[in-house]
C-alpha cells in the first residue's frame, strides 16, 4: 500500500481541524513540518490551531514563519493580526493588518479586525471608519454591523450604536454577541426592559456565553432588581473566571445588599475593568493588607470622585491610631480640608512627587484591609472640621441674610458620571420647597449647573455663594453656620456627613451602592436623612416628602 502524499496528509489535517479533533489536526500538521519546515500552508494553519487554543506566542511565531515562505499571502497577516491582538501586541496587530490591506484592499473581515483592534487602542473615529469600510465591501455582514457598533458605543454614539446592533440582529438574529452589547448599550440607555430582553435572548442563542450574563446582570443592577443582578453576576464568574466587568458589578451589588466583605473583595476587580474612570497605580511597594504598621509609613492615594474620597477619609484617622505614618494623596481641592485630618499625615497634592514610603493603598481599598463589615463601619463623626475662623466669617455673613432657617442646598454633580443623568436635577424641581416659609436657600452649588442660582423658581429665596466656595475647606466652613444642607447625591452630601452637620440626600430609585437599599439613614452617616424615589424618575415624590420635613424641621 502507497505511503500518502504530503498533500494527503494536509487535506486529512484540515479535515480533523474542521471537525474539532484538533490534537489530531495538530499531530498531522506537525508531522508535514518535520518533512517539509517551509511549509506554508502547514506553518499557517498550525498558526491558526495554535490561535484558537489559546497559544498565541506559538500562533504569531508559526505564522510569521509561513510570511517568510509566502510573504505575499494577505490572509496570512490577517490571521497574524488576529493572533498579535489576542496577544495583547495591538500595534503590531494594526500593523499587520494594515499589511493585509495592502496586500488585498477587498477583504471586509481584515477591515472588521482592524476596526476592533483600533476600538481596544482607543482610536475610535479610525476604527468606526475601518468597520464602515468593510460593510461597504459586504452590506449584509453581520457581524460588521456588531464590531460597528461596538466602536460607535465606545464613542458615545448610542443611538447609532442601538441602529447598528438593530441592523445586525436583522441580518443574523442568531448572532448572540449583537444581542448581548445591544443590552449593554439599551442600559446606557436607561432602557432597561429592552435591555435585559436583549441579553436574555443573547443567552437563549448561547447559554454559555459569559459576557451576555455579565450585561444582564449590569441591566437587572440599574432596574434595581439585585438579587437576581448578583445570580446573573455569578453565572458569568462561573462560565468565565476572568470577566472584570462581572466581578466589579457583582461587587457593587453586593455591597448595595449589605455584604460588604465579600463585596470588597471582589470591588479589587475594578482597576481591570475597561474605562475604569481611575488608572490603576504601579509601585513597587506592596499594597497594604491589614498588617502591622508600628512606625511604618503608608501612602494612602485617592481615587475617583471627590465624594468618595471624603467617604473614606474616615479611616486615616484609624491609621494613624495603628502608629502608622501616613502620605495622603488627594486631589488640590481637598488639600486645605484634609489638614484637620487627626493623626500624622503628610499630605501631597496630585502631580507633586512622592516622599519614600513603606506600603500602599488605594483609598476605597481601605474598607478591605480593615475588614469593614455593616455592623463594624467607622461611623464616628465629624472626622472632619472646618476651620473655626473661616466659619466665624461665614456665620456673619449669613447673618447679614436675616434668615430664620440656614438651609444649604446643592442639586448637581459632576456630568461627566455615567449615573448623573439619575442623580442630578435641576434646580426648578425644587421650586415646592419655596412654600416653607422663613427659610433662606444657600446655594452650596458648582460647575455648570451653579448658573442656575442666578434664577432661581418664583419665592424660592436663594443667595448664591458659589463665587466665594474656592475648595471644600470653604464649602465647608460655610456648611458649619447652616442649621441643614438639602442635597442630591453629589461630594457635598459627603461632605456635611464627614463634618457632621444635619443632611438630606435627594436618591434616585436606583441609588448608588453606599446607600444600601430602603433604609432612610445611612451607617456611614450618623447626621444623614435619605429620601428616595418610590418609583423611577420620581422627583416630585422626594422632593414632597422634603418639603413635609423641612416644615417639621422649622417648627
Amino acid at each position: 500500500m502507497p505511503q500518502p502524499s504530503i498533500q494527503d496528509v494536509f487535506n486529512l489535517a484540515v479535515q480533523h481541524h474542521r471537525a474539532g479533533r484538533l490534537a489530531d489536526a495538530e499531530r498531522l500538521y506537525r508531522e508535514i513540518l518535520a518533512q517539509q519546515p517551509a511549509n506554508a500552508d502547514a506553518l499557517f494553519n498550525l498558526g491558526l490551531l495554535a490561535h484558537q487554543t489559546g497559544r498565541n506566542d506559538i500562533a504569531v511565531e508559526l505564522i510569521r514563519r509561513g510570511l517568510a515562505v509566502r510573504p505575499e499571502y494577505a490572509e496570512g497577516y490577517s490571521n497574524l493580526g488576529n493572533a498579535l491582538s489576542d496577544a495583547g501586541q495591538t500595534d503590531s496587530a494594526i500593523a499587520a493588518f494594515r499589511e493585509a490591506i495592502s496586500l488585498n484592499p477587498n477583504l471586509p473581515q481584515v477591515y472588521t479586525n482592524l476596526g476592533s483592534v483600533l476600538r481596544i487602542k482607543g482610536q475610535l473615529p479610525e476604527a468606526i471608519a475601518a468597520c464602515r469600510q468593510a460593510l461597504s465591501l459586504a452590506p449584509n455582514y453581520a457581524e460588521g454591523y456588531c464590531n460597528l457598533g461596538n466602536a460607535l458605543a465606545d464613542d458615545g454614539q448610542l443611538d447609532e450604536a442601538i441602529a447598528a446592533f438593530h441592523r445586525a440582529t436583522a441580518l443574523n438574529p442568531n448572532l448572540p454577541q449583537a444581542h448581548s452589547n445591544l443590552g449593554s448599550v439599551l442600559t446606557a440607555k436607561g432602557r432597561l426592559d429592552e435591555a435585559i430582553a436583549a441579553c436574555r435572548q443573547a443567552i437563549a442563542l448561547r447559554p454559555d456565553y459569559a459576557e451576555a450574563h455579565s450585561n444582564l446582570g449590569n441591566a437587572l443592577a440599574d432596574a434595581g432588581r439585585v438579587d437576581e443582578a448578583i445570580a446573573a453576576c455569578r453565572k458569568a464568574i462561573s462560565l468565565n473566571p476572568n470577566i472584570p466587568e462581572a466581578h466589579d458589578n457583582l461587587a457593587l451589588c453586593l455591597l448595595r445588599a449589605g455584604q460588604l466583605q465579600e463585596g470588597w473583595r471582589e470591588r479589587e476587580w475594578r482597576w481591570k475593568v475597561r474605562k475604569f474612570p481611575s488608572p490603576a497605580r504601579s509601585f513597587v511597594q506592596s499594597q497594604w493588607d491589614g498588617s502591622d504598621l508600628t512606625s511604618r509609613t503608608l501612602l494612602v492615594h485617592a481615587e475617583q470622585g471627590f465624594g468618595d474620597t471624603i467617604q473614606f477619609l474616615r479611616y486615616v484617622p484609624l491609621l494613624a491610631r495603628r502608629g502608622a505614618k501616613i502620605i495622603l494623596e488627594i486631589p488640590a481641592g481637598l488639600k486645605r480640608l484634609c489638614e484637620s485630618l487627626a493623626g500624622e499625615t503628610r499630605i501631597v497634592e496630585f502631580g507633586q512627587p512622592l516622599p519614600p514610603f513603606d506600603f500602599h493603598c488605594p483609598m476605597l481599598s481601605l474598607p478591605l484591609a480593615f475588614r469593614t463589615t455593616l455592623n463594624s463601619i467607622p461611623a464616628e463623626v465629624p472626622y472632619l472640621f472646618a476651620d473655626a475662623a473661616i466659619v466665624e466669617h461665614w456665620r456673619k455673613k449669613l447673618a447679614e441674610s436675616g434668615a430664620e432657617l440656614k438651609v444649604g442646598l446643592a442639586w448637581a454633580g459632576n456630568p461627566n458620571f455615567k449615573a448623573d443623568r439619575t442623580r442630578s436635577i435641576s434646580l426648578d424641581r425644587l421650586a415646592p420647597l419655596s412654600q416653607v416659609p422663613g427659610v433662606t436657600f444657600f446655594s452650596l452649588q458648582k460647575g455648570a449647573a451653579a448658573a442656575q442660582a442666578n434664577r432661581p423658581p418664583p419665592g424660592l429665596k436663594l443667595i448664591d455663594l458659589s463665587p466665594d466656595l474656592h475648595d471644600f475647606a470653604d464649602t465647608a466652613a460655610a456648611m458649619a453656620a447652616m442649621d441643614l444642607v438639602i442635597t442630591t447625591d453629589t461630594s457635598v452630601a459627603h461632605l456635611a456627613g464627614a463634618l457632621g452637620r444635619p443632611v438630606w440626600v435627594m436618591l434616585q430609585f436606583v441609588s448608588d451602592w453606599r446607600w444600601l437599599l430602603e433604609r432612610d439613614d445611612s451607617p456611614w452617616y450618623p447626621t444623614m436623612r435619605l429620601f428616595r424615589q418610590t418609583a423611577l424618575g420620581d422627583w416630585p415624590g422626594v422632593i414632597g416628602r422634603i418639603r413635609l420635613a423641612l416644615e417639621a424641621f422649622k417648627a
